[in-house]
């Protein structure tokens, strides 16, 4: 009869313990997700800063410049959703980069490089840190699917995390497009 007692009550403690655990986890993967948005949400400004300068050095001709200043704009007004702003401004850094002999009409152009590898830099900060937060994200809604979880409301009131789509192909194709230079 004791032994039973005791049974249930290290039971009982190693349940409560778990589930404690778990609530944790969740919490902690809740906080790192916010935190790699906010790292999204910089560098997403980061690259838009770049690409604004970019449009404003008079290295690009005039219709590249204002297509490119049109989709920095769109990124800082909430007039669309984010995703497809910033999708526009990678269509565009992309047909900037794109042009024939992009790099080789800048050649000799005060800055032009120094200026160009920031923008393939920030480009780039911005394809690591939305995979990074994209893979929070999936082990965070992961973690929220499991029966124990949903049975107990361990999440709490805490709104599942969105994954962020956008296109930054940019990079992607960089070793089969003139950025690779």
């Amino acid at each position: 009869m004791i032994i039973d007692i005791i049974l249930i009550v290290a039971g009982a403690l190693f349940v409560g313990v778990y589930v404690s655990w778990r609530a944790g986890r969740i919490d902690r993967l809740h906080a790192r997700v916010d935190m790699a948005r906010a790292a999204l949400d910089a560098t997403l400004l980061r690259r838009s800063s770049v690409a604004q300068e970019l449009a404003g050095s008079g290295l690009l001709d005039p219709a590249t410049s204002l297509l490119l200043a049109g989709a920095v704009h769109g990124t800082r007004s909430s007039d669309r959703p984010r995703d497809l702003a910033e999708s526009d401004l990678t269509r565009a850094l992309r047909a900037a980069f794109s042009q024939p002999d992009f790099r080789a009409s800048l050649g000799g152009k005060e800055g032009a490089d120094e200026l160009l590898a920031g923008v393939e830099e920030a480009a780039h900060q911005v394809f690591v840190a939305r995979k990074f937060y994209n893979d929070l994200a999936a082990a965070t809604r992961n973690a929220r699917s499991r029966p124990l979880v949903r049975v107990l409301h361990l999440s709490g009131r805490a709104k599942a995390p969105e994954f962020f789509e956008m296109d930054d192909s940019l990079v992607a194709e960089k070793a089969s497009t003139p950025l690779a230079g």
